[in-house]
């Protein structure tokens, strides 16, 4: 019987990098995301066909399920290395997971560009995690790492809040539906932030304090809260300037955008994927004259 599972995309407006540190964010799933769909066959093997938004393959792997436990993770392309390892720790998990004597046709369909940053990894780790029957945060601590908040958005329909309380997870739904969201846009950036990498940056350059932390919770509470557009630009520029002095990072804003008449703050890792642009005219023109031309308003992103 054949199975399928979908999950969200994920954005954090808030928090960036001291979420790791038990800063209190604010995340939104999109209306992106990435299925999984799974078919027994008469075989014994585990064939992997993944699809990009515009159906093309940009993935394949056949592995016999009876070996799996015994495959290398150091073996095949980068991409074969992290599925053997997913599968790997899920079996650890569940060893009950493909114990089966027959095989299956795995196909993963993406609808979002795998250079957007939307949660690629989270999403196939909380879609894997309910094809296993497996806790998606233990899946998560096993492979990629991070916060879980992208397995949080992958789960949620909502807004949510998200703090680490002692190592585990406290997610809210919160009411996040500013009045003013017509005027906020995402804006790519043309080149894809490994968050993993930016972690790394972040643990290795962060000199920040728990008052610095306090002031990101507050951030987190009034951009919630936000009843004005003017407030809520106050509010990121706040965000961007702690968040440049933590990771001593130059922010979007100064770096590329200095002439917008508007507000950007950078989203997640810093220096990739998609930022936040405040802007009471469409700033399609501004973004587009600059090289950036995939501008996407916060209504057509955001669930």
């Amino acid at each position: 019987m054949a199975n399928a599972f979908r999950s969200n995309g994920k954005l954090l407006l808030t928090g960036e990098y001291v979420v790791l540190d038990g800063a209190l964010s604010l995340a939104v799933p999109t209306k992106y995301g990435q299925s999984l769909l799974i078919e027994p066959n008469n075989t014994t093997k585990l064939k992997w066909t993944s699809l990009d938004k515009d159906g093309d393959v940009w993935f394949e792997t056949s592995l016999n399920i009876k070996d799996i436990d015994l495959l290398s993770t150091e073996s095949g392309n980068d991409i074969n290395k992290r599925l053997i390892q997913i599968i790997k720790a899920a079996k650890e998990l569940n060893p009950n997971f493909l114990i089966s004597s027959n095989g299956f046709e795995v196909t993963t369909v993406l609808d979002f560009s795998r250079d957007w940053g939307l949660g690629t990894s989270s999403t196939l780790i909380n879609n894997i995690a309910q094809w296993a029957e497996v806790n998606p945060y233990h899946l998560l601590k096993k492979t990629f790492g991070g916060s879980g908040y992208d397995i949080a958005c992958a789960q949620y329909n909502t807004a949510i809040s998200y703090q680490l309380q002692n190592k585990t997870p406290v997610i809210n739904q919160v009411e996040f539906n500013p009045t003013f969201k017509e005027h906020l846009y995402f804006v790519h950036l043309n080149k894809k932030q490994n968050s993993r990498e930016g972690i790394t940056y972040y643990h290795n350059h962060k000199a920040h304090s728990k008052s610095a932390i306090r002031d990101i919770n507050t951030i987190t509470k009034n951009m919630i809260e936000s009843l004005s557009f003017e407030d809520f630009e106050h509010l990121i520029n706040q965000h961007e300037h702690i968040i440049s002095k933590i990771t001593k990072q130059t922010s979007v804003n100064d770096l590329l955008f200095n002439d917008f008449n508007g507000s950007t703050k950078s989203l997640g890792a810093w220096g990739g994927d998609f930022i936040l642009a405040t802007s009471k005219e469409n700033p399609s023109a501004y973004f587009t004259k600059k090289g950036y031309k995939t501008i996407v308003p916060y209504i057509d992103m955001v669930l």
